[in-house]
Parts: C-alpha cells; sequence; structure tokens
C-alpha cells in the first residue's frame, strides 16, 4: 500500500485543490494523475442543491452516453416466451425467468444489469431484498422493467448508465476509461452534466450544479467548473 500512497501523493502534486478547471483541463489531469497499471474507470461526481428527502427532488434515470462507458455490461432478462426470444435475439447474456429467481436467490450474481418485463414483477420483487442493496432492482423509471426488451438489451450493451441522487444529494457516474480519447471522455461529461440540468426539480431552491469533479478509479477528484450550469 505504502508504494500506491506514494504514487497517489506525487499525482495529487500536479492538481491544484483550490482550482475549478474547464473540463478539458480537467480530463487531461485525470490521465496525468492515474496510478494504477490496469485501465481504470473515469467517474464523473456531482453535488446538486436538492433535498432527496423529498419525494420530488429524489433525481434518477438512465441515458445512454454517446461513447460509452469501455466496459461491456453482463445482461439478465427475466421474461417468458416471445419476450425471451426477442432478448435472446438483442444479446442478452442470460435469458429465463424462475429459474433465474431461484439461482439469485442460493447468491448468484454473475450479471451487472437485470431487465425484466412488468408482468414477471411479482416474481421479481419478491428478490427486493437481495437485489436492492446492491443497485440491481429492475425499475421503471431506468428503463429496466419494460416491455420493449430489444431496446433495453442493446441500450445496455451500447453504454447505458444509470443515474441516482444519495441521501446526500450527490450523484456519481462512470463516463469511460482512461484509455479513451480525450474527447470522447469530454463528451461523455458534457451529456450526463446536460442530462441533470434538465432533470432539475422545478421545487429544487438556490444553486442546483453546486460543483462537480472527476477521476480515476485510484486516482485523486479534480474540480470541474460549474459555473455555466450554476444558474439552470
Amino acid at each position: 500500500m505504502a508504494k500506491r500512497g506514494k504514487k497517489y501523493q506525487e499525482a495529487l502534486k500536479l492538481v491544484d485543490r483550490t482550482q475549478a478547471y474547464d473540463v478539458n483541463e480537467a480530463i487531461e489531469l485525470v490521465k496525468k494523475t492515474t496510478v494504477a497499471n490496469f485501465d481504470e474507470t473515469v467517474e464523473a461526481a456531482f453535488r446538486l442543491g436538492v433535498d432527496p428527502k423529498k419525494a420530488d427532488q429524489q433525481i434518477r434515470g438512465a441515458m445512454v452516453l454517446p461513447h460509452g462507458t469501455g466496459k461491456t455490461q453482463r445482461v439478465l432478462v427475466i421474461a417468458k416466451g416471445d419476450k425471451a426470444k426477442e432478448a435472446e435475439a438483442a444479446g442478452a447474456d442470460y435469458v429465463g425467468d424462475q429459474e433465474y429467481i431461484d439461482q439469485i436467490n442460493k447468491g448468484w450474481f454473475e450479471f451487472d444489469v437485470v431487465v425484466a418485463t412488468p408482468d414477471m414483477m411479482a416474481e421479481v420483487g419478491k428478490l427486493g431484498r437481495v437485489l436492492g442493496p446492491k443497485g440491481l432492482m429492475p425499475n421503471p423509471k431506468t428503463g429496466t422493467v419494460t416491455f420493449e426488451i430489444e431496446k433495453a438489451v442493446q441500450e445496455i450493451k451500447a453504454g447505458k448508465v444509470e443515474y441516482r441522487v444519495d441521501k446526500a444529494g450527490n450523484i456519481h457516474v462512470p463516463i469511460g476509461k482512461v484509455s479513451f480519447d480525450d474527447q470522447k471522455l469530454v463528451e461523455n461529461y458534457v451529456a450526463i452534466t446536460e442530462t441533470l440540468v434538465k432533470a432539475k426539480p422545478q421545487t429544487s431552491k438556490g444553486t442546483y450544479m453546486r460543483n462537480a469533479s472527476v477521476s480515476s478509479t485510484m486516482g485523486p477528484g479534480i474540480r470541474v467548473d460549474v459555473s455555466s450550469y450554476a444558474k439552470k
């Protein structure tokens, strides 16, 4: 751990913690401050002026990033009949109904996203205690409870990300890998930022986009200038 700590401290010297950088500069710094010997994920973090305790300020949704995330998600579709065939044709990794529900109850989690048709939710809902804490429960707001199975699977495979405000008003979203071109990371960052701006609740008071940062998996956080969005 000491070696990693030293690398991190060296990386930290490149960052002015008091400055909010233009997004292009921030992405350049993310690449300069990576400390791991694997292709780290780049994550964007946002602090929003919302009160998540209020039902109308619980921001949650999903979007397809322009350039994906660099990670191929393993998709489990819980459906029957024609919808199961549609899922297989669309490229889902696992397709079935009760047998997969039983496997999950026994502790099987070899998947990243669960999509379910609405008619299966009575059974899938019983998995809430195991899927809920892992953030894997299908939800209509994120497009994972739907009869449009082909669209759902294709979007997830194309780089769909979910965003959800936590109890402190923060949202964390992966925007790609360190190996991505700078411009692709910038465009992914801008896309998620603009999506969050559009999701601003009408009841949100004061500054909405309070601050933002980008970082790699093991690297330091780098503040991004959000002044152009602050008044929106």
